[in-house]
């Protein structure tokens, strides 16, 4: 025997909800849970034992959704998080110049602002605010959603971006009454800016892996579904695969990933069916998952696509990114392929039309066991409630969006489907399988935090008081098995992952407290302790 754990908390999230005390691991496995002295009859000459004094042990948590690769990219920009004016954006990047001592001519990235959180103007920043910062780097910064961007005119000549640059359709770039940029690009105009940045290397792409895994591993995430594909500037999926089983070779990947693969048209997937792969390609390490379709925007940008017109801007319903016929041609396409498929629709309109798509290709092509799902699923109303259910679909929700989104919702939808959005004790009621994430780097991915706010409906501030849609709380069990055997499920792996059984990988949790027996409001102060992946600790505290 490698490794025995022993006076724990073990809680299995098995179908029994078992309790136990001891943990045997052998080559990456776990080969025995039970009492301490079941277990211990397995040690061995060289079994090293952990003295768990107690604490709280879980599966190691999975991450549903995540953007991983760019995770790691944006720990080399300047972070823009939590910025509450435009002017201390421009404090922040002339801070970041100066830290990193920055060649001039270079360009800068920036991600994470948010305009709701500016206590001056709540409006996107423009050029003419970037220009004030400097004019000697051209400047990029990304909106938390990653659905919109701002850039400086040093940025917009560099990149020809001129009167004449014609529209791109499912998104825009806003321009003045004289038909001159503003500077800030939405949903598929952002193409405009980023194809022309510096691309990363190979071994650059590499380092942002690992870094991103690292910081993963302080919060006890050993699996991820990661949407990948649209990080590099030049949108190559080749190099992404490439990256990883680079470091999968090298026994260097850490992490279990299911590779969630975005591509925005029918002609560019179906080159990567023809070049071999599939939903199921790879290995426990590495994974192709689903087809990734984006088709609207985000809420707090006022993208996401809606039936009816935006209540704090009529002159908006959103953003549709592909059209009824081609989304339906894609996904008819993949689901007779047998890929999966994972939609990003944040907007009824989006839910309609995911669900819509999918219902006709199961129709024409009847297929048990797809597992497809939508990804975000925010605005909803009973009709896709209900159909969630009926088409066997997979939630992948994010219960962290709950710290920004609650102040918005009625705002944005108006309180008729405020009730009905966000529902994910609704979905759980009605056997619908969830798969908690938290779609970082847009927010944290920090789980205790996620699972705080899924069983409170409050943000990591304590508001609101009462908790927002209460009735909509999840129990601790509810949300631990949405970041555990629902992101299991989600990937076809229940049967190798996402619970302490028998046989199953050695990817476990040891948290500071037991979050099954304290305070709800107390859980996002609890800590990882331990990380442990394939039977090895990756991240002590």
């Amino acid at each position: 025997m490698d490794t025995i754990l022993i006076n724990g908390k073990v809680y299995t999230m098995d179908s029994e909800r078992s309790i136990k005390k001891a943990i045997a691991i052998k080559n990456g496995k776990i080969e025995r849970v039970g009492t301490n002295e079941e277990v211990l009859s397995l040690k061995a000459n060289g079994t090293e034992v952990m003295d768990l004094e107690g604490k709280l042990v879980l599966p190691g948590f999975n991450d549903s959704h995540i953007h991983l690769v760019y995770v790691g990219h944006t720990l080399t920009m300047v972070s823009l998080s939590g910025v509450t004016s435009i002017d201390e954006i421009g404090k922040r990047i002339l801070d970041f110049i100066e830290e990193h001592k920055i060649k001039k001519g270079s360009w800068i990235r920036g991600t994470g602002w948010n305009q709701d959180y500016f206590q001056d103007e709540k409006r996107f920043p423009t050029r003419f605010d970037l220009d004030k910062i400097t004019s000697e780097y051209p400047i990029i910064i990304s909106r938390a959603c990653g659905h919109v961007a701002a850039a400086n005119s040093l940025a917009l000549k560099l990149l020809n971006i001129t009167k004449d640059t014609p529209q791109i359709e499912g998104g825009h770039f806003d321009v003045d009454e004289n038909g001159e940029a503003t500077g800030i690009f939405r949903e598929n105009a952002l193409s405009l800016i980023y194809k022309s940045l510096p691309i990363p290397t190979k071994d650059e792409t590499k380092a942002m892996i690992k870094m991103a895994i690292r910081e993963l591993h302080k919060q006890g995430i050993t699996s991820v579904g990661t949407d990948d594909f649209g990080a590099l500037p030049n949108k190559d999926y080749k190099q992404i695969v490439e990256s990883y089983l680079d470091l999968r070779e090298n026994n260097e990947l850490d992490i279990r990933v299911n590779q969630q693969c975005l591509f925005p048209s029918l002609d560019k997937f179906s080159a990567f069916l023809e070049a071999g792969y599939n939903t199921g390609w790879g290995d426990e390490n590495y994974r192709i998952g689903p087809l990734k379709l984006l088709l609207d925007g985000s809420l707090g940008a006022r993208t996401a696509a809606l039936t009816k017109p935006y209540k704090d801007d009529n002159r908006t319903t959103g953003i549709v990114i592909l059209e009824e016929e081609e989304l339906g041609n894609i996904v008819e396409y993949a689901h007779k392929n047998n890929t999966q498929l994972a939609i990003h629709a944040i907007g009824d309109r989006a839910m309609y039309m995911s669900m819509d798509s999918i219902e006709k290709a199961l129709k024409k092509y009847p297929r048990e066991d797809h597992r497809h799902g939508i990804v975000h699923c925010q605005i909803t109303d009973e009709v896709l409630l209900n159909r969630f259910k009926d088409l066997d679909l997979v939630a992948y929700i994010q219960p962290i969006f709950l710290d920004y989104d609650w102040k918005i919702v009625r705002d944005r939808v108006g309180e008729e489907l405020e009730k009905t959005s966000y529902n994910w004790k609704t979905m759980v009621d009605k056997g619908v399988n969830i798969a908690c994430g938290s779609d970082a780097p847009v927010e944290t991915f920090n789980v205790l935090y996620g699972i705080y706010e899924a069983v409170t409906r409050k943000d990591l501030q304590g508001n609101p008081k009462e908790g927002w849609l209460p009735e909509q709380s999840l129990t601790v069990d509810e949300a631990v098995y949405g970041y555990t055997m629902g992101g299991a499920y989600s990937t076809f792996e229940e049967n190798i992952k996402g619970s302490i059984e028998e046989g199953k990988q050695a990817d476990l949790v040891v948290l500071s407290r037991n979050i099954f027996e304290i305070p709800a409001e107390e859980i996002k102060d609890v800590e990882v302790l331990t990380t442990i992946f394939n039977g090895r600790i990756v991240y002590e505290k």
